[in-house]
This record gives structure tokens, sequence and C-alpha cells, in this order.
């Protein structure tokens, strides 16, 4: 964050009153400007004594300026503190004390009150780094000891009691509990997480189902949970967060760099017309102080303050909100180029689905009765390790509400074709028709046109045979999320014209979903690098378009859009370092809000540069035909200055209507 501060204004001031030095010294300098001004109006005093008060006043108003003047003067830069400098020593220079000691005043306090107002965005980023508790109850050999974080190590256990932070992210290994994770996703509601049914050979912690896992700074619920430590607190995903968030506010956004190179070209012009007008009086009817008092007063005018500060501060405010929201946003490049987008690509697995089959249809034929048919589907499926085997067995028990009877044995998987079982002393095949086929299992033509059927809507479709007869079918699909077509008639109202889904599934199963939700089109059978040349076609058709996936299986085509997107990023290193925007939940519901908040900055980054050019545009012709005073200048460059932050700090209460 210290280089942020570096390129604008460096309102960390220490001093005899701490962070505050630098607002005391302004209150200071308009204190002893008041004293002075008094004294030299009322003639009660002699008039060194109203001077006097009038150096102090530049002393208390000048002296962080002059610091900033001079660490940019041996950087081989001239900026708006010694624009300031110049035109208050011009003033004293001519006598005019007042003026003078106004200017430093209002500049300094300006810059005062700058501080405190950007260091309400900032704070919103910092308080992420406080997420972490200080300590964690490690368990060992029976007893539970308090152990600071930076001691933790991989494998610890630590127990964490309800209601308190979780020190560690890991796997929880004993008990259950409601998890608040709004801290690190955003998300509004207590999530349930239950303990992983077995602790050997652990996959990756990104690999490890969400609802056994937890992350540091998240808040524990009513039930007493045991955690397995699978990272180390400088790896945690609060950690990542915070030090990414910190690294993010100082690039550079589109925007910023323009203003960065007028102000290049800009500043030189100012200072050689203000020398100009110096010597104004060799061809007007005046005299030479009437001549350097007009310059000063342009300078004042010209000096570049709100525009300098008008682009950060609205990129500072809405990374910080977006923080708030459980979103990390890389920087001001991602912020603005988001808002402008009107086309988006999805992958489908994980992104507009759930991510996992899910058991569709369950249909017997012939003497089967539908009890008798999903018990006897629910023994055989269970025996079986594979992955749409166990999603059958969870879903037949959850609707159907039915127990294990171990009448099912002797299990065989068949490479490519499905499984054979016994059940109740007869053999079982569920699988694809070229199992059937291959045991001489005649399939009716009935049953072809219901297959037929659900395969072109997607679905994955498995026949069941018992005593070497069809007994009925059961298909799985991934299913789409629940929020996925309110999600895309929202992009649709805030004008998101396009919207695409790449994948590597079937053509079918594409369209079928595509339907569901309400995506403009779909594009199936990609392999990764058929994605990526998706991705240029429609860069070429569109100009810009945003990515969304996992960050992870998509991250070529994410790294050729302009702004990837990545979801369910807690957790995974991959997606917080490849996504230009990392959603740390996995609610696809973010993204109208993400996708708002850019386009509100976009626009509050435009109102600043149009406040900022205007004033200076207003007030140069008026001070160079000497219609205004220094004293009007300032009031309105300074006024100016604050109004633009102030107008960027609405971004920290930006809500989607």
């Amino acid at each position: 964050m210290n280089k942020h501060k570096e390129e604008t204004h460096n309102h960390e001031h220490g001093g005899i009153f701490g962070k505050k030095t630098e607002l005391y010294f302004s209150i200071l300098c308009g204190f002893f400007l008041l004293i002075g001004f008094i004294l030299e109006k009322t003639e009660v005093s002699p008039s060194w004594i109203s001077l006097s008060s009038y150096i102090i006043a530049y002393f208390f108003g000048g002296y962080f300026i002059t610091i900033e003047a001079t660490n940019k003067i041996l950087k081989g830069g001239f900026e708006i503190d010694f624009l300031m400098i110049v035109a208050a020593l011009g003033a004293a220079y001519i006598g005019s004390w007042a003026e003078g000691a106004l200017l430093l005043f209002l500049f300094s306090l300006g810059h005062a009150l700058e501080s405190y107002a950007m260091n309400k965005a900032t704070k919103s980023i910092e308080a992420l780094g406080d997420l972490s508790p200080n300590t964690a109850l490690v368990k060992k050999d029976g007893k539970l000891i308090e152990t600071p974080i930076e001691q933790l190590k991989i494998n610890d256990i630590i127990v964490v009691k309800p209601h308190t932070k979780i020190a560690a992210d890991g796997v929880i290994i004993v008990g259950n509990s409601s998890i608040n994770q709004a801290p690190i996703t955003g998300e509004s509601m207590p999530v349930d997480k239950t303990a992983i049914p077995n602790t050997n050979n652990l996959p990756d912690f990104k690999d490890i189902d969400k609802s056994h896992i937890v992350f540091t700074g998240t808040i524990n619920g009513d039930g007493n949970i045991e955690v397995l430590v699978l990272k180390l607190s400088e790896d945690s995903t609060v950690a990542r967060l915070v030090k990414m968030v910190s690294e993010v506010e100082t690039q550079k956004s589109p925007t910023q760099r323009l203003t960065k190179k007028f102000e290049k070209i800009y500043v030189p012009i100012v200072i050689i017309l203000v020398v100009t007008l110096c010597f104004a009086y060799l061809v007007v009817d005046e005299t030479f102080s009437e001549s350097l008092y007009r310059a000063i007063t342009v300078l004042v005018a010209a000096s570049p303050c709100a525009l300098a500060i008008s682009t950060p501060s609205a990129v500072l405010s809405g990374i910080a909100r977006a923080a708030q929201k459980g979103v990390l946003i890389k920087g001001g490049k991602a912020l603005e180029d988001l808002g402008v987008i009107t086309t988006i690509a999805f992958d489908k697995t994980g992104t507009l689905t759930e991510g996992k089959p899910k058991l569709t249809n369950v249909i017997p034929f012939n003497a089967f009765n539908e009890t008798d048919f999903v018990q006897m589907v629910l023994e055989v499926e269970s025996l079986s390790n594979h992955p749409l085997a166990k999603a059958i067995s969870k879903d037949l028990k959850t609707t159907y509400n039915i127990d294990f009877l171990d009448k099912a044995s002797e299990i065989n998987a068949i490479q490519g074709k499905g499984i054979e079982a016994i059940y109740k002393n007869e053999k079982v095949f569920i699988g694809n028709t070229k199992l059937m086929e291959d045991e001489g299992i005649s399939i009716e033509d009935s049953v072809h046109s219901q297959m037929t059927d659900l395969l072109k809507h997607g679905h994955t479709v498995m026949l069941v045979a018992f005593k070497n007869e069809i007994a009925g079918l059961i298909s799985v699909m991934d299913v789409p999320r629940k929020t996925a077509i309110s999600t895309l008639k929202r992009l649709k109202e805030i004008g998101i014209k396009r919207m695409i889904m790449l994948t590597g599934d079937h053509q079918n199963v594409g369209d079928t979903i595509a339907k569901q939700i309400g995506l403009t089109e779909a594009k199936g059978n990609l392999l990764p690098e058929d994605k990526v040349e998706a991705i240029k076609k429609l860069l070429q058709e569109d100009k810009r378009i945003a990515m969304v996936g996992d960050g992870v299986n998509d991250a070529p085509a994410m790294a050729l859009s302009t702004v990837s997107v990545a979801m369910g990023a807690a957790g995974s290193d991959v997606a917080l370092e490849t996504a230009d925007v990392a959603l740390m939940s996995d609610k696809i519901e973010m993204l109208p809000f993400v996708i708002g908040l850019s386009r509100e900055s976009k626009r509050i980054i435009k109102q600043n540069i149009f406040i900022s050019l205007g004033v200076v545009a207003l007030l140069v012709p008026v001070t160079i035909l000497g219609l205004t005073n220094i004293g009007m200048a300032v009031i309105f460059h300074e006024g100016s200055t604050i109004v633009v932050v102030l107008n960027a700090l609405r971004l920290l209460r930006f809500k989607m209507d």
C-alpha cells in the first residue's frame, strides 16, 4: 500500500501528534492566519506582530508540503506540492502574506481531510488482516495448549469452541457446526460444515469437498469442532487475500495511466504559462507586483490536485467495497475493464451448474415396482467407488428415505461399459447399451426411444438389467445452479447482451442447459484449446469479453479474455493467482454485484475527471483575466479536491438495486 501513497500523497506523516500531526499543523496554520488577519485589520499592534503570525502560519501550513515537494524534487519530479510552495513564496514576495497563508492553510487542510477520507477506504482493506485470531487451542496428548497461530504446524489438530474465530485453514475431523464465512466469502448465511468421513490419504486442500473445510478468520457456530491444520498461517486464504489486495491497490487503471501522462505534459505547460505571466507588465499597463500576483493566482487555479486524486480514490474505494463482499478485484484495470463488458463466456461445470451429477430419472419397467427397483439399484451402486455410483446412492437414499439390506455382493466394474453384481442370487447389470448387447440382453424399441430422448436433453443414461431382461433405467445430470436463472436475468437487466457457455460436454447437454437458464448460446464438444479459439473469435466480434470459470481448468481461455473471473476462489491458490477478479464464494449471484460495482466505479471516475478538469477550465481563464483573487482560487481549487474524494467514497456504500 505504501507504493500507492508515494505515487499520490503520503498521508501518514508522523510527528508530535502522531498520525494526525498534519491535521493539527493545518489547524495551527489557520489559527495563526486568523490572528495575523485580525491584528492587521484592527491595527492595535505593530505591523511586525501580524507579520510574525503570518510567518508562523506559513511554517505550520508549509511544513509537510515542503517535505513532499523536496522528496519529489530529489526524485526528479515537479508536481503539485512544488507548485503550491512556489505560489505561497511568490505571495510572500509581493507582500500578500495573508493570501499566501490562506493558500497553505486550505491546501494542507485539504490534504489532511483527504487523508482522513482515503483512510476510510484503506481501513476497509486493512481490516482483512484483523480477521485471524492471535492464538489457537492445539490438542496434544489429550491436552489443549494455547498456541500463537504463527507456531501452528501442518497436521496440528486445533479445537474450535462455539462462537470463536477459526485459526487455520483446514479440514474438520470431529464434530459439525454452522460456520459464518462472511469475512472471507461474503456469504450472508452461515454454512453447515461436517467432519470428513476418512482422514486417510487426504486429497489436496482445494480438492476436498467444501462441506468439510474451514478458513482462517471465519466464525464457528454452536458446535465444538476439531480441525486438522492443512495450511500455515502465512499461506492461509485470508493471508493471501490481504497480501494480494495490498498489492492490487498499486496497479493503475487505464484512466489513472492516462491522467498521469496528462499531468506530465500539463504541469510543465502551467509552469511556462506562469513564468510568462510574470512578465505581463511589459505589454500590459500594470506593475510587476500585479503581474506576479496574477501569475500566482493562475498557478493556484491551474494546479491539477483534484485530477491527481480523482481516479485513485475511486479505484481504492471500489476495491475496498468488493473486498467487504468477498470479492478480490486485482487493480484498477480489472475494475474499469469489467465495467464496460457486454459479453460474458461461462464455463459450464461448477460455474453455471452444480459441478456434480444429480439423479434425474428413475424409471422401472416390466414387473418391477418402483420401490423394489430403487432398492436393487441402491444395493448395487453402494458397492461401487465410482463417482457416478456414489452420487446415485446418495440421491436415492435422500429421495426415497431407504436403507441398505445388504443383499448385493460381488461387484465387478466392466471398463467403459458399467458394473455387474449379484442381487438375491441373480446377476444385475447397470451400464450402457454396449454392456447389455455383450451380455445378450435385448433392448426394446420403446426403451431405445426413451434413452434417445433423455440423451438429447443432456442426461447420462444407464440401463438396469435383472434376470437377463431390462428392469428399468436411471439417469444423472449435472444440473444448473438454483440461482443461475435469476443471475443471468439480472445480468441482462444491467446490460449484458451476450452470454455464451463453453463446455467440453456434448452439444446436446450445452443446448439443454442454455435453454433452461436463459443463455444466449452454447458451444459444446470443446477441448481446452478449442475454448481458447472460441475466446479469440469472441474477442474479434465483441472486442472485450469476460470469462467466468474456476480459474484452474480453463486457465488458458481465461488468460486470453479481457477480464477473467474465478468462482469459489477461497482455498484455491491457482484461482487467486490467475484470475483478474476472484469471487471467494462459489455463488454465481455475486457476479451482477461485481459488474454493477465496476460500472458505478467507472461512472464516478468520469464524474471526478469532469469535476476536476471543469474547475480548472473555469478558474484558469478567470484568473488570467484578473477577475478573482488568490483566496477565491484556493477555495474553489481545494473544494474540488475534497468533492472528488467524497464522491469516490460513495462506492464504499454501493448496493445493487
